[in-house]
C-alpha cells in the first residue's frame, strides 16, 4: 500500500520512486472499503476519550457506518458535487462523515470547532453547504445561523436533536448498511478547506480526490516510511486542519495504521505524554508550539514510558534547541516537513536515510519539483533567496479557489505555484525556510526571518514562547520586536528584557537581535497552534502611533 520504494538514500528514492495515479479513485473507498474488503477486522480507529474510555473502530465498523451515513446524507438530498460540512472535533463521527460525503461524491468541508458564528456564516454561505454533521456545541452556534443559510437542508448532531438539528445516531438507525461508492475520478474535486491567507475573506481551496495519493511520498517519508508493522499514530492536531485530516488521519488510515483519536478540552504537555504512553503510540505529528510546550516539561523519560518510532512536525521551523531536546526526550530526529493548504507535504526531512539540519526543513519529497524563482516565475542561482515554488502538474496541488478564478490566477507566475513563502535551496536541493512574504524583516537593508530569532529566544531558561516580528522604524525601516510568554518562575523586568537581548545578539547577529522585548500573558495563536504574527505586527505599529 505504502507509495515509497524502499531506499538507502535520498538520491535511491528519488531515483526510483514514479507517480501511479489512477483515472478512478475515491478518497472514501481508499481509506476504508478497501481495507474492509480484505481485513474487515482490522483496527482503523482507537478515541480515546480524556477520563474516559476507549473505544475501538475495525474498517469493517467504519464501512458500516459510513455507508448508513452515504444512505442517509442521500435521502437528505445530497449528491454528488453537493457539500457536507463537518464540524466536529478529533471523534470517529469526524471521519466516517468524511468518509461517507466522499463515497457519494459529495464535497467535505472540514471546519474548526472554534469558529465563531460569523467565520462559519462566511463558509457555509461561500461554499453552498447542503449538509453539516456537527456535535452539540456546533448545532448551538449554527441555530442562531440557518435563516441566513437558506441552502444549508440538514443538520445532523452527533450528541441528539439540539437546535432543530436531527439526531445523527437516531436517524442512522434506519439506513442501508449496503452502499456503492461513487466511481469518482482522481480529478474530481473532494473537499475543501478554507484558508485564510493574509488578506481579505478566506479562500477555500478546493482539492480532488488524487491529493490524498499526492499527499503520500511526503507522509511516508516524514515517518520514516509510514506504514511499517506495529505503527500507531495519534496527533494533537485537530482534524479540520489539513495538518490533521490529509497529513495524518487519512493517509493513515489508506495504508491501514491505525488511528487514536483524542481532542484534549485543553492541550498540556502531561496529557501528552500520558496518551503517548498509554495508548502506545509509535508515530506522531507534534506541531512546533505542541513541541515547545512539552519541552517546558523537567526529565519526561523519569515520568513516561514511551515508544515512538516516529515524530514528525510541520508548520513552523524547527531548530537546533528542540531539534536536540527530541533526540533526548523520544530518543530520535525529529523529522519536518513543509507545505501549505494549497499544495502541501512538499518538503520533507527523512531520518532514515537523511542526516537531520535543524534550521533546514529537507529536500523536495518524491514526485514533487520545487525551486527558488523570483515574482515572476523565473528560477534563480541556488544559494539566493526568493520565492518557494512549487511546478504544475502535481498530485497534491488544489484545483484551485472555490469560485475565485481571479485569486487562483494569482497563486501561479507561469508554471510555477508560489506558496508565499520565502526561502533558499544549496546546491544539493536543502531548503532553508526563511519566512512568509509579510513575515520578513526588513531593517537596515537586511532582510531577517522571524523562525530563527524565535528559535535562539526559546533556548533561554526564561522564555516560555516567543513571537518575532518587524516594528516600524524611520531610520530602520524596521526592528526586530519579540514578544515574549516567560514560564511561570520568572518575571517580567527590564533587566531581563535586557538579558534576553543581549542573550539573542551573542547567539545570532547584531542586525537580528531584538531591540524592543514586550512580556505579554499570552501570543495570539491560530487554531492550529501557530503564531499570528499580522496580529503582533498590528500591535506594535499601534504602539508606534501611540
Amino acid at each position: 500500500m505504502r507509495l515509497l520504494p524502499d531506499a538507502g538514500s535520498y538520491e535511491d528514492l528519488t531515483k526510483r520512486f514514479k507517480w501511479s495515479i489512477p483515472e478512478h479513485f475515491n478518497i472514501g473507498a481508499a481509506i476504508c472499503d478497501d481495507w474492509a474488503t480484505k481485513d474487515p477486522d482490522r483496527e482503523a480507529l482507537a478515541y480515546a476519550e480524556e477520563d474516559g474510555p476507549v473505544s475501538r473502530f475495525t474498517y469493517g465498523d467504519l464501512r458500516d457506518q459510513s455507508n448508513r451515513l452515504a444512505n442517509l446524507l442521500k435521502s437528505q438530498g445530497v449528491n454528488a458535487g453537493d457539500r457536507v460540512a463537518v464540524l466536529m472535533p478529533q471523534r470517529p463521527e469526524t471521519a466516517i462523515t468524511h468518509i461517507a460525503a466522499l463515497k457519494l461524491a459529495a464535497i467535505s468541508i472540514p471546519l474548526f470547532t472554534l469558529f465563531g458564528e460569523e467565520a462559519l456564516l462566511y463558509r457555509l454561505q461561500n461554499s453552498g453547504a447542503k449538509a453539516v454533521v456537527t456535535d452539540k456545541a456546533g448545532a448551538k452556534k449554527l441555530a442562531h445561523l440557518r435563516e441566513k443559510l437558506p441552502e444549508l437542508a440538514t443538520i445532523l448532531c452527533a450528541d441528539g436533536e439540539q437546535g432543530g438539528a436531527l439526531n445523527l445516531h437516531g436517524a442512522l438507525q434506519g439506513q442501508s448498511n449496503e452502499f456503492t461508492p461513487v466511481q469518482t475520478r482522481a480529478n474530481d474535486p473532494a473537499i475543501i478547506i478554507y484558508t485564510s491567507g493574509t488578506t481579505g475573506q478566506p479562500k477555500g481551496a478546493l482539492h480532488a480526490h488524487r491529493v490524498l495519493l499526492g499527499h503520500l511520498p511526503g507522509v511516508e517519508m516524514s515517518h520514516d516510511f509510514l506504514g511499517q508493522p506495529g505503527d500507531r499514530i495519534w496527533t494533537p492536531a485537530d482534524w479540520a486542519w489539513i495538518g490533521g485530516l490529509l497529513d495524518v488521519l487519512m493517509p493513515a488510515l489508506y495504508l491501514g495504521v491505525p488511528v487514536v483519536a483524542c481532542r484534549f478540552k485543553k492541550f498540556t504537555a502531561e496529557a501528552a505524554f500520558q496518551l503517548l504512553q498509554d495508548q502506545k503510540i509509535r508515530n506522531t505529528f507534534l506541531p512546533p508550539t505542541a513541541l515547545k510546550m512539552m519541552r517546558q516539561v523537567d526529565n519526561p523519560r523519569e515520568c513516561w514510558s514511551l515508544d515512538l518510532r516516529s515524530v514528525a512536525s510541520g508548520g513552523e521551523t524547527l531548530g537546533k534547541e528542540l531539534i536536540d531536546w527530541g533526540r533526548k526526550t523520544f530518543g530520535l530526529t525529529i523529522n519536518e516537513f513543509y507545505g501549505q493548504t494549497e499544495c502541501n507535504m512538499i518538503v520533507s526531512s527523512c531520518a532514515k536515510i537523511m542526516e537531520g539540519r535543524p534550521g533546514i526543513m529537507g529536500r523536495a519529497a518524491p514526485g514533487h519539483t520545487l525551486a527558488i524563482v523570483d515574482d515572476k516565475g523565473v528560477e534563480l542561482p541556488r544559494s539566493e533567496q526568493g520565492n518557494i515554488a512549487v511546478k504544475r502538474p502535481d498530485p497534491v496541488m488544489f484545483l484551485g479557489y472555490w469560485n475565485n478564478e481571479d485569486a487562483t490566477a494569482k497563486k501561479f507566475a507561469g508554471d510555477w505555484l508560489l506558496t508565499g513563502d520565502t526561502g533558499v535551496m544549496d546546491k544539493d536541493g536543502w531548503i532553508r525556510f526563511v519566512g512568509r512574504d509579510d513575515d520578513v524583516i526588513t531593517s537596515s537593508g537586511y532582510r531577517i526571518g522571524p523562525g530563527e530569532i524565535e528559535d535562539c529566544l526559546l533556548q533561554h531558561p526564561a522564555v516560555a514562547m516567543a513571537g518575532v516580528v518587524g516594528k516600524p522604524d524611520p531610520q530602520r525601516t524596521e526592528i526586530v520586536k519579540a514578544y515574549i510568554v516567560l514560564k511561570q518562575e520568572h518575571e517580567a523586568s527590564a533587566d531581563l528584557g535586557d538579558e534576553i537581548a543581549k542573550f539573542v545578539k551573542t547567539r545570532l547577529a547584531a542586525h537580528e537581535y531584538p531591540r524592543e522585548v514586550a512580556f505579554v500573558d499570552a501570543l495570539p495563536m491560530t487554531t492550529t497552534g501557530k503564531v499570528i504574527r499580522r496580529e503582533l505586527r498590528a500591535r506594535a505599529a499601534t504602539e508606534n502611533e501611540s
